[in-house]
């Protein structure tokens, strides 16, 4: 089969079209025919060589994919040669096959095409796990969202707003914040000229932000705790602004708040399958009543996707950038 490699780490000409060795399903595990996948932060890491696989993982990137089963490994059952799935991925999404745990695949929800649904397996799992399994968000809380226009912030503004929640969101440009208004966000936030911090207050009365989810680490940490509500919760995902920062423990402790930090690619797989069931069961009739839908910005050819990886790193995108075969 033909995939997306990385022979040396480097910039987007690092990803190059190759012919690769076939994958084989091993046991539990289906193999699919890749329709698409879609690019993600950690794909740019891996590529710069920052980011290496999980042990046993696929050495070609790509986090997730849709597409149709081809073949079933041995004691696979509830899936069939044929059906039209997404899968979140431990890595080879950048291929025209791939080898997926089953506890991994999602159904392609109703209401969404084949290719748009590569658009889902990452983004919804790291929103649910997070903003919900993990902070606990609750309908009538306020939900801050940095980076609201990334794919996962178009994410998590609509399951905030699906459950009830108020959503403030940061992003750079009255474009980008836009965007975010028409998907819902209520306090909008442009990090270039505003405090965040000042604005979340101004708009919870003072209160502050119940949930977080915060892709800057370091250079947001202590204004989070500051933007935080009594009894709050950050939850970090992402390092863009720094892995090493200063906690005043002191107003944690005030707010008798907490912070934690997760990320889905190396956690074992009875967690990933536990989260992708979840999501199944929460998410996915959300997606199908059309309440919460896949935002796409464009899409490239997959042996293009040193195009797409630029056009993550221009940040000019709003959603997510996908990879067709």
């Amino acid at each position: 089969m033909h995939a997306i490699t990385i022979e040396q780490p480097g910039g987007p000409e690092a990803l190059v079209w190759a012919d690769v060795p076939d994958p084989v399903p091993g046991e539990g595990e289906v193999l699919v025919e890749v329709a698409a996948s879609a690019v993600n932060r950690a794909d740019v890491l891996q590529r710069q060589g920052f980011y290496d696989p999980p042990p046993g993982a696929s050495r070609l990137p790509g986090l997730e994919c849709s597409g149709r089963i081809a073949a079933l490994g041995a004691g696979v059952s509830g899936w069939s040669v044929g059906d039209e799935v997404c899968a979140l991925l431990a890595g080879g999404g950048y291929a025209q096959r791939v080898a997926v745990p089953a506890g991994q695949l999602l159904p392609v929800p109703a209401g969404v095409d084949l290719v748009t649904a590569a658009a889902l397996p990452e983004v919804v799992t790291t929103v649910w796990s997070n903003v919900f399994m993990v902070a606990g968000l609750r309908p009538g809380e306020t939900l801050l969202v940095h980076g609201g226009a990334s794919g996962i912030g178009t994410m998590a503004i609509q399951l905030g707003k699906a459950v009830g929640a108020t959503v403030a969101v940061t992003a750079g440009g009255p474009e980008k914040l836009a965007r975010c208004k028409e998907l819902g966000a209520d306090v909008l936030v442009d990090y270039r000229e505003q405090d965040f911090v000042a604005a979340v207050r101004e708009a919870t009365g003072g209160a502050g932000a119940d949930v977080i989810l915060d892709i800057m680490g370091a250079k947001y940490l202590g204004r989070n705790v500051d933007a935080l509500a009594v009894n709050g919760r950050l939850a970090v995902i992402g390092l863009q602004g720094g892995v090493k920062g200063e906690l005043n423990l002191g107003a944690l402790l005030a707010k008798r708040a907490a912070i934690t930090a997760t990320s889905l690619r190396a956690r074992p797989l009875e967690e990933k399958a536990a989260i992708v069931a979840a999501v199944r069961e929460h998410v996915w009739p959300l997606v199908a009543s059309g309440r919460v839908r896949p935002v796409v910005h464009a899409a490239f050819p997959m042996r293009d996707a040193a195009e797409a990886h630029r056009a993550l790193e221009s940040g000019a995108h709003v959603g997510k950038l996908l990879l067709t075969v």
